[in-house]
This record gives C-alpha cells, structure tokens and sequence, in this order.
C-alpha cells in the first residue's frame, strides 16, 4: 500500500506543477505580482496530500516591510511556511541544483546566496533588502542549518543584514523582523515527543528524495506555526542587539509550543 501512497502524491504533485509552472513562469517574466500568490497554490496541494495539519498561532504581522525569521527542522517547513501566506525564501545557492525541489525554488523566486562569497555579500544583502522594500515577504532560517525539531541552534546575526539595509529604502524608515516558529507536534493523530520527531527532521547528511519518502511514508502530521511580536529594525537600531531579541522570541515560542502550551 505504501507505493500507492507515493505514486498518488507523486501524481498529484505532478499535475499540480504542471499546471501552475507555466502561470508562474510567465507571472515571473511579466513581473506580475499574481507570481507571489501562485506558489501558495502548490504548497496547499502539497500540504493536503502529505496529510500536512496546520495550526497557526498568532497574526502575520501586518506592517510592511517584513521579513520573517523561522527555526528550520526540514524541507517541509518551506511547504507549511509556503501555505500559510505569500512568501519568498532565502535559500542557499546549491539549492538551484536540487532535484524537483531546486525547481520549486526558482519558481518560488527565492532569493539564493552564496555564503562562501564574501565579496559578494553587500550585493546579496543588497537584492534582499530590495525585494523587502517592493513588499515582498521574505523568510530567513537564521541557524543557517537544519535541528532535530527539539531546539533552536544559535542564530547567525549577519544575517539579518538585510533588515537593516533595507530601512533607509522603507516609506516608514522602519523595518519589521517578525520571530517564527514552527513545531512538528503530532504524527498520525498521536503527539510526536522528542523521540519521534526526528522522523521529520532533516539533518545535513540525509539526501533529499529518502526524506521526502520517509514523510510519505509516515502519513499526516500536526504543525504548529507560531507568530511572534515583531521586532521594529530603524536607523537607530544596533542590529547584534535586535537579532538576540529575535533569537530569545523564537525560543519562547518553540519551546512554549513543544510543551503543549
């Protein structure tokens, strides 16, 4: 039964691409903005058929601009994260070589850097703050790697570069940087503890179709996507200090969420 299980999502995720890439790809060249809200589409395609049950805590923070700083566990929560509203990812750049999922990103118009480029780093700083300036909503996963779902690992602060290159390019002078949290909290109906929750984690050494098949394989799962007060970055703000604040929200949250509060 399992590989009718794969071959049915294998079909419907198929499909799915099939008939958005083509909308996308020319909302992308006609620089439509229609190419931020088609992505969502496939992620609520892709979170119906994984059996994906998301619980969202919290309101997205309505002040633009904004940028969204998320834990990151696994590939699946640019899927929850892509459901839950129109957003764009900051990915590292050898994500574009991925199978299926490389695509998806591009589609998606993720904003793909390359860390080891340090001369590269105030261009790259640059186009994110640009596309936060338009009104995009951009996500960083600021551990700058994948956890095993039970904490967050220290966050790199540099990155949040971004936020305060933007804010001389916002209307308000003011940049929003909004803590997220997502928490794998349940797995067939049962609550998912600390042992089973690295069935969705992902870490750096598993390749990516063996773990887009062991979640297949699992069945439906809970998520719980908590927004968190934002964290205002202006002309005055000492970005080491901001992101720490950030970093302390994200870990109230995940923790508060994990624990069934």
């Amino acid at each position: 039964m399992i590989w009718l299980r794969y071959f049915y999502v294998a079909i419907v995720l198929l499909v799915t691409t099939l008939v958005l890439s083509p909308l996308q790809i020319v909302a992308l060249w006609r620089g439509w903005k229609i190419a931020r809200k088609l992505p969502r589409y496939w992620h609520m395609v892709a979170c119906f058929v994984l059996g994906i049950r998301i619980h969202v805590h919290g309101d997205l923070e309505h002040a633009r601009p904004l940028m969204l700083s998320a834990n990151h566990t696994t590939w699946l929560d640019i899927v929850v994260l892509g459901r839950v509203a129109d957003v764009a990812f900051i990915a590292k750049n050898e994500v574009k070589t991925w199978p299926v999922f490389g695509l998806f990103a591009r589609l998606q118009n993720s904003v793909f850097i390359e860390r080891a480029d340090k001369r590269g780093t105030g261009r790259q700083v640059g186009s994110i703050a640009e596309r936060l300036s338009a009104g995009e909503i951009i996500v960083l996963f600021p551990e700058g790697t994948t956890s095993d779902g039970n904490r967050i690992y220290p966050i790199k602060y540099s990155l949040f570069g971004a936020a305060s290159t933007a804010v001389p390019q916002s209307p308000t002078g003011k940049v929003h940087v909004q803590p997220v949290a997502v928490a794998y909290t349940g797995v067939r109906g049962l609550p998912m503890g600390r042992a089973l929750r690295p069935i969705v984690a992902w870490p750096g050494d598993v390749e990516m179709l063996p773990s887009l098949a062991g979640v297949i394989k699992a069945g439906a799962f809970d998520v719980d996507v908590c927004f968190g007060e934002s964290v205002v970055f202006d002309a005055d703000t000492k970005r080491k200090e901001a992101a720490a604040e950030i970093e302390s929200r994200m870990r109230t949250l995940l923790g508060e969420r994990l624990r069934g509060r």
